[in-house]
């Protein structure tokens, strides 16, 4: 009985430990200007992120808008197969430690 209680004690403070991001990690400041819902439900931001203006996509896990603001982020992929091709993923930390990644579908000069 000892070893399933520490047993369980364990992967309970593991998965707890795992689940929750590291603030230090979300080092790109991001400023959301503007959010809306497309018609298929989709999540579309426009955002600045050094200086430079793109727009970002949401998957449809939520079909609420997300409010134009300051937020923290981290690029969890950044592939440029060439000198003129880009995919990135950008995923925004929020106050109550919770994470959502948004896929770059656009950018403007």
């Amino acid at each position: 009985m000892k070893k399933i209680a520490l047993v369980v004690t364990l992967l309970l403070s593991a998965l707890a430990w795992a689940g929750t991001p590291n603030p230090a990690n979300y080092t790109i400041n991001v400023h959301v200007s503007s959010s809306r819902l497309t018609e298929r439900n989709l999540l579309k931001l426009e955002v600045i992120i050094d200086g430079k203006n793109y727009e970002l996509q949401g998957d449809r896990s939520t079909s609420a808008v997300l409010a134009p603001g300051d937020y923290k982020a981290t690029l969890v992929r950044d592939e440029h197969r060439t000198a003129y091709d880009s995919l990135q993923i950008y995923e925004f930390l929020f106050p109550d430690q919770k994470t959502r990644r948004y896929f770059l579908v656009g950018i403007r000069e």
